[in-house]
């Protein structure tokens, strides 16, 4: 039908300006009523507003085209309602910005580490350092809560909190650090301000700046890490942020995947082991299998490192404070978090638990020989 009456299309152009309607415009045209005609003249009109109308509007308010959704004109002889099939919704757009700018940082600036020789020594330890629950993205108002939390406050105590155990650290011979990433690194998972699923959040900034602001903290305190001793980065998958979380773990390995000195399990296994001399470290973030039933799943899941050792642990996290269980063979321990409570844990009353960094000394021969916490 198009290629049929496309020859009027002039006459149709010279007609909308005259103001005509579609069937006034037909007549014009052939001389009668066509309603094949009609209709090439409704498509025509559409596709003339949105060449030209959407445009105009767009001038006229200076916007982009691509911010447009749709246009409705109406006019005494005909109302048309055009969809923009250029429009971008604001959110991917946000979207594609943040993945280009995460991709063109990826490839200006894939480090180079040198390697750092280590002597082994039997009189050595092991450092464990846990940020858990940090929730970057989370808000928290001290006129309602009694203290206040945000993005900036979030980075600021990892980076102290971590300072802080490594001080404490310093009379020990340190060969060897595991440091737990995940647990609830981001507060929320969609842009919808929402965990992964679902529920909403009170949050601070936009999901695209808090993905970025923990890349860099994970980037700066591993980087100050390897300057100290060799690091394996164990990722623990959570509820606020398990897409997001596992995307940032993994940005992570990326990044430092010409570095000898540090080694990656980022996987999205839900328990995460590791062993250093006669200790076996499992790390789980605590929403998942009851911690009664810990000590057994580790028994089958890590039964080579298991029979390897002596002294075994659970680091545990997602409550918030401090929780320890003496299982059979097993040490259950949940971690304390550096974020205060928000609106709902405050209603609930679930504001009073000590906020914290904390981290662990593991002996080669005597498994946990030190608690190392850091109070904010």
């Amino acid at each position: 039908m198009a290629s049929r009456y496309k020859k009027y299309n002039d006459k149709i152009t010279e007609n909308i300006l005259k103001g005509l309607n579609n069937a006034e415009s037909a007549r014009d045209i052939v001389g009668h009523d066509d309603d094949r005609l009609r209709i090439y003249i409704s498509r025509f009109k559409k596709k003339m507003l949105h060449s030209k109308g959407i445009t105009d509007v767009a001038k006229g308010f200076n916007l982009n085209t691509s911010n447009i959704k749709h246009l409705w004109v109406k006019d005494k002889n005909s109302s048309a309602f055009v969809k923009n099939p250029g429009y971008i919704e604001p959110e991917l757009s946000k979207f594609e910005d943040f993945k280009e700018e995460l991709l063109e940082d990826l490839k200006k600036y894939s480090p180079t580490f040198p390697t750092i020789k280590r002597v082994n020594d039997e009189d050595s330890y092991c450092l464990v350092i846990d940020p858990a629950d940090v929730h970057i993205g989370k808000l928290c108002t001290s006129f309602e809560t009694g203290q206040d939390y945000n993005q900036q406050i979030a980075v600021k105590r990892v980076k102290e909190g971590v300072d802080g155990i490594l001080n404490k650290a310093r009379g020990f011979n340190i060969d060897k650090i595991i440091f737990i990433g995940g647990n609830d690194i981001l507060h929320t998972d969609t842009p919808r301000r929402t965990t992964t699923s679902g529920t909403p959040q009170d949050t601070d900034g936009m999901w695209y700046e808090n993905f970025l602001m923990a890349k860099q903290l994970y980037v700066d305190i591993l980087e100050k890490l390897i300057t100290i001793a060799d690091v394996h980065f164990t990722f623990n998958p959570s509820n606020h942020d398990y897409t997001n979380g596992f995307f940032l773990a993994d940005v992570i390995g990326t990044y430092f995947r010409n570095c000898e000195n540090i080694t990656f399990d980022v996987s999205i296994a839900h328990r995460k082991y590791t062993m250093y001399g006669n200790s076996l470290i499992g790390t789980t973030h605590g929403d998942g299998a009851k911690q009664a039933d810990l000590g057994m799943l580790m028994s089958v899941e890590a039964k080579d490192m298991w029979s390897s050792t002596k002294y075994r642990y659970f680091y545990t996290h997602h409550v918030h404070h401090k929780t320890s269980k003496d299982l059979i063979n097993v040490t259950v321990e949940s971690l304390r978090s550096p974020a205060p409570s928000d609106s709902w844990h405050h209603r609930q009353g679930y504001q009073h638990a000590p906020k914290a960094i904390e981290g662990f000394i593991h002996s080669k021969m005597h498994g946990q020989v030190a608690r190392l916490t850091h109070l904010f």
